[in-house]
């Protein structure tokens, strides 16, 4: 029997579960999977060699912590280890006793810096995801160096400045993994969503990790273009000031984000993972606003989107009607085959294929080729003696 493969899977927002749903659904089916998360109910339908094991959250309180602990401080090779956590305590015996008894192949975390050096510490090789952003600091770093590989769930031309030569090495490009889309032609998905055929039709999409798209910017494009419909779709902050003209339509969270990109003529959108790729992959006009995340993740995504061409980014969302003027006239000079060359629709198949080339080598002996300028022991042995 194949050895396991662990999986430690981030419950904030989608795309983390996404992508380990379509990567640990694509591996052999005799490859036995345990993914070890906060929430069992992120995951779309896994395959029958996968299960779930529910682990206390890591990253939040439960209200018993002690509070003379609360001060120390952190050690910089970490980011999130209180101390007198039992919840955190729980959750790493969990995953310490699947260890010792599964004799897994490989472990990947799906992000959390502490269990990669965990896993490392447990003498269990480990794959390390990695995200955009600043994280040349000790604990990413500590992580990376931890991991046998490194799985970059963006494509390579997405890849930011800075990261050292090892890294590069030895991480693996998934372009777009985990997120599915249908090819539709935009007609088709207008009238599957009840949405006129002949209107101009720009689709705001907020990402689900944080607390919504602020609803006035959008009331500044909308009202600068009448003839225009302007939806959104996710989660919406509103202020009191804010005066939404009758071409603007708040829809909220929706069961098709997909149709709705393939229904716009253009689209505007935070720089969460999933959300880029789904537009990625139809290709079209877009402006891309980043959200704040820790270590400026969607900052240097978002930055990565334009330089290779394939956004427009902001750094902050319209103060006035110009700004939006300004942005929609470079959106509309973007190729958008650029844009679709940033998603690969095999990529689960292709991570599956790499973790399991990963999984086996792991535990094979290592061949050392010998070099063509040493000669043979025996004879450096008989010309010493000599």
């Amino acid at each position: 029997m194949m050895r396991p493969i662990g999986y430690f899977v981030h419950h904030q927002g989608r795309g983390h579960a996404e992508r380990a749903a379509a990567i640990v659904n694509a591996l052999p089916a005799d490859r036995p999977v345990v993914l070890f998360s906060a929430r069992a109910d992120i995951f779309p339908p896994l395959a029958a060699n996968v299960t779930v094991r529910t682990i206390p959250s890591l990253f939040e309180a439960v209200g018993d912590e002690p509070a003379g602990l609360a001060n120390v401080p952190t050690p910089a090779n970490f980011h999130c280890a209180p101390l007198g956590w039992r919840s955190i305590t729980q959750a790493v015996a969990v995953i310490a006793s699947w260890f010792d008894t599964a004799q897994p192949a490989l472990f990947i975390t799906d992000v959390s810096a502490e269990l990669a050096q965990l896993a490392r510490i447990a003498s269990v090789p480990c794959i390390s995801v990695l995200q955009h952003g600043d994280r040349n600091d000790p604990g990413h770093m500590a992580a990376y160096e931890s991991a046998l590989g490194i799985l970059a769930p963006y494509a390579p031309t997405l890849e930011q400045p800075g990261r050292p030569a090892w890294m590069l090495a030895k991480t693996h490009y998934a372009p777009g993994v985990g997120v599915a889309v249908d090819t539709i032609e935009r007609d088709a998905a207008r009238t599957a969503l009840g949405l006129p055929l002949d209107a101009e039709i720009v689709v705001v999409i907020a990402g689900g990790g944080g607390s919504g798209t602020p609803a006035t910017p959008l009331t500044l494009g909308a009202r600068a273009e009448p003839d225009a419909l302007w939806l959104t779709i996710g989660s919406v902050e509103h202020e009191w000031h804010a005066t939404a003209p009758g071409n603007l339509r708040h829809l909220g969270w929706v069961d098709t984000p997909a149709l709705y990109i393939a229904a716009a003529d253009r689209v505007v959108s935070s720089a969460g993972n999933t959300t880029v790729h789904m537009i990625a992959a139809v290709g079209r006009p877009w402006i891309v606003v980043p959200e704040w995340r820790y270590f400026d993740e969607q900052l240097w995504k978002a930055r990565m989107l334009d330089h290779a061409g394939a956004a427009t980014m902001l750094e902050h969302w319209p103060s006035h009607v110009g700004a939006w003027t300004q942005a929609w006239a470079h959106a509309a000079s973007l190729d958008l085959s650029r844009q679709r060359a940033l998603y690969d629709s095999n990529a689960a198949q292709d991570v599956a294929a790499w973790l399991s080339r990963v999984a086996d080598s792991a535990w094979t002996r290592p061949r050392v080729a010998a070099s063509p300028e040493l000669a043979p022991v025996d004879q450096l042995l008989c010309e010493s003696l000599s």
